[in-house]
């Protein structure tokens, strides 16, 4: 496989929760092109911070279905679920500004407050705006219930983590025609996001951020469903002194209902291809159309 030259660092960070699929194929290809033999580096990292869903022999596959595709990557390989602690410090961080908050609220509590509010907002991935239930608590009901062990999530408090920072959140983003332009992060479209839940200690947004910084990710390329959390993550970047790396937003894998390739939707996975008799240079060559122009031949 052709790769392009570079000196960045790159890393694909699939969930440990289901079989990959084409959509993943094609992300982790790109990253291997672009971080190429000339000073770059690839990164594989394991996101199983859901230990309901995420298994072992998943994780297997993976590395499994990637080596078949004719892909390498440093070892060993970062495993979110053994870093807890890092993420754990990020949250202390910004609770220590005073930019978080306990929330007590299940799923359900939350819908039924917002049920029937005619335009209440909605965070691009489409769940309502927390309706700040939590967020006025007096401090002695706080401790009341924390001291009595009930189970609470960690919200940001998003307004004031924005003042907080006090000034545009950019990055730099790349586009498929190679040229860079700088891109305002919207976090306040988020709400007062979740950075850890009930049941695991961290949530996407805090892990990926902490994980990037550790790891010296100089260049994230994800799809482009990921664009607008990246004003999420640029802010938790500016809360926690974090480097900052550029983006690329890639296009989407989607089947034939214009539906994005999704492990949810039961998209076929990679090792059916093989199953079936398909080569890997077969599988490449699909995708290959797609990645012509980072520039290899």
């Amino acid at each position: 496989m052709t790769r392009s030259f570079t000196s960045g660092v790159f890393r694909f960070a699939p969930s440990s929760n289901g079989y990959l699929h084409l959509g993943h194929a094609y992300s982790a290809m790109l990253n291997f092109l672009l971080a190429g033999p000339g000073g770059g580096r690839f990164l594989l990292r394991i996101e199983d911070i859901d230990r309901e869903r995420c298994r072992p022999e998943f994780e297997a596959a993976i590395y499994e279905d990637l080596a078949w595709l004719g892909l390498t990557w440093e070892t060993p390989v970062r495993r979110q679920a053994e870093h807890f602690d890092a993420y754990a410090g990020a949250l202390a961080k910004l609770t220590a500004q005073g930019l978080t908050y306990p929330c007590f609220c299940s799923r359900r509590e939350i819908m039924d407050a917002v049920a029937g509010r005619a335009g209440w907002p909605r965070d691009p991935d489409g769940s309502p705006f927390y309706p700040g239930t939590c967020k006025h608590l007096s401090r002695s009901e706080l401790q009341r219930r924390i001291s009595a062990g009930e189970p609470a999530a960690l919200r940001i408090n998003m307004e004031a983590a924005t003042v907080k920072v006090g000034r545009p959140l950019i990055w730099r983003e790349i586009g498929p025609d190679l040229q860079s332009r700088e891109i305002a992060g919207e976090p306040s479209l988020w709400g007062d996001a979740t950075l850890s839940r009930k049941d695991i200690p961290a949530s996407y947004h805090i892990a990926v951020v902490v994980d990037d910084a550790l790891q010296g990710v100089t260049d994230v390329v994800r799809g482009e469903d990921l664009y607008l959390a990246t004003g999420l993550h640029r802010l938790l970047q500016a809360l926690l002194d974090l480097p900052v790396p550029s983006y690329r937003h890639h296009a989407l894998l989607r089947d034939a209902s214009g539906l994005k390739l999704s492990k949810s939707a039961r998209a076929k996975p990679i090792r059916a291809f093989r199953e079936e008799g398909l080569s890997a240079a077969a599988v490449r060559d699909r995708l290959s159309p797609d990645l012509v122009f980072i520039g290899a031949p």
